[in-house]
């Protein structure tokens, strides 16, 4: 094949095998030239046909597609649903593999990056190198757990509704998507029409019967009047400047968790996973162990669920601060937890609320950041605070293993570490660690 003059290698094929899982959905491969390949749709061990997606000569790795399996993996499955598959939708990483398998495969991601990024062997983490799955998400292969309770679907030039296509704004239309919940499944997003809307994100709270559409329209787009299968609340987000409003119905969903209802408004951040915020509490909590009268530290508190956790167990003597930077989390984290006393939640970043509040002494902190992690300058100051364990929930296994590594240099090491498969036929992977005083016994 002729390479375009821009020396573009897309659409290049190479037989290589298939070598370990990486970061990020895919497995490396090097051609016989010596090219890195980072392959989708493959597993480790397989041989296969590799089609470039993207790169060009002189590209540090390109990117492809498994695009014909020679020699297969024994932890291959045929996709069980229909949009899987190069070129298709690139929602789910791993669709092609055995329930059981993916879990390892997150898991030797996991190993990977705290090795390579914090210097730390699955034993120095406390981790016993496994990944668990969800209660209820044990289904054998071929099938596929239903457990998205928000889906974000694109919708097309001709008003379809889809899904966008892997590190693509193309749109796949889809007739159903299987990781869906039950709960937006019921809704019918996908059999109707969608004009002038450049996104349809549905929202199905587990902890009650709320639903609810956020539309955003493209450039100068009419709202359609929305009539769905199921009664449902209706947002929208402003072009002008990607705020979200009520148009009709509830402006929030009611969650539940650790045995308290949240309010989460807006379309604001819960936990996708139905079971995840339960599991996440209980790891939290057995691995902190609060006690009565403890001081504690929410950081990244969203609409309060590890500060409610903690106010319930740290009784009426002890205290919670919680940090948000949203302001409609903040507001949501308020009234869940206005039957609390002392809890207080501060909006802004952490980095410049923190220092502000003169704290210079906890008893425990958690800390849930978004994707880039917390970063050193943060980690430094939550480790002069002292605190007699730390739990950090990571939902990026190369953020947590960076942090980690800051949390050594400043005098703190993982007591613990546990990994969670909340996040089921995607790369995704939950981890929770719990961190303690380098110098200190208990």
């Amino acid at each position: 094949m002729q390479n375009a003059p821009d020396s573009s290698l897309i659409g290049e094929e190479y037989e290589v095998e298939v070598g370990p899982v990486a970061h990020g959905g895919h497995c490396i491969a090097r051609t016989d030239e010596g090219r890195v390949l980072f392959v989708r749709h493959a597993l480790p061990g397989e041989k296969v046909v590799a089609r470039v997606t993207e790169g060009e000569e002189g590209s540090r790795f390109l990117r492809a597609d498994a695009v014909r399996v020679l020699e297969a993996s024994k932890d291959r499955v045929e996709a069980p649903c229909p949009y899987a598959g190069p070129g298709k939708c690139g929602g789910c990483d791993w669709q092609h593999a055995k329930p059981g398998a993916q879990r390892r495969l997150k898991g030797e991601v996991v190993a990977e990056q705290l090795k390579r990024l914090a210097g730390l062997t699955p034993e120095e983490a406390g981790w016993d190198g496994t990944v668990m799955p969800a209660p209820g998400d044990k289904v054998p292969a071929g099938e596929v757990p239903a457990w998205r309770t928000r889906v974000q679907y694109a919708i097309d030039a001709e008003g379809r509704a889809g899904l966008r296509k892997h590190r693509s704004h193309d749109v796949q239309p889809i007739e159903h998507c299987m990781i869906a919940a039950p709960g937006v499944s019921e809704l019918g997003v996908e059999k109707r029409e969608w004009p002038q809307m450049a996104t349809v994100e549905a929202i199905a709270a587990s902890g009650s019967s709320d639903r609810q559409v956020v539309l955003t329209p493209r450039p100068g787009g009419r709202l359609p009047l929305v009539e769905l299968d199921k009664p449902v609340s209706v947002l929208r987000v402003e072009e002008r400047d990607g705020s979200v409003h009520r148009v009709h119905g509830r402006a929030f969903v009611r969650e539940r968790a650790d045995e308290r209802t949240y309010r989460v408004g807006m379309g604001g951040f819960w936990q996708v996973h139905p079971q995840a915020a339960d599991v996440l509490v209980k790891a939290v909590m057995q691995g902190l162990l609060p006690r009565k009268g403890d001081m504690a530290l929410d950081l990244y508190c969203g609409v309060g669920l590890f500060a409610g956790a903690l106010a319930d167990r740290v009784g009426e003597k002890g205290a919670v601060l919680g940090i948000e930077s949203g302001k409609r989390a903040v507001e949501d984290a308020r009234h869940n937890l206005q039957d609390f006393d002392r809890v207080r939640i501060e909006q802004g970043k952490v980095e410049s609320v923190l220092p502000r509040t003169g704290i210079e002494e906890v008893d425990l902190i958690v800390l849930d950041p978004p994707r880039a992690g917390a970063g050193k300058q943060t980690v430094r100051h939550l480790a002069s605070l002292g605190a007699r364990r730390i739990a950090y929930v990571a939902c990026d296994p190369a953020a947590l293993a960076r942090d980690l590594a800051y949390f050594r240099e400043s005098g703190y090491k993982p007591r613990t570490l546990r990994a969670f498969d909340l996040f089921p036929m995607t790369h995704h992977v939950e981890c929770v660690a719990i961190l303690e005083p380098a110098a200190k016994g208990f």
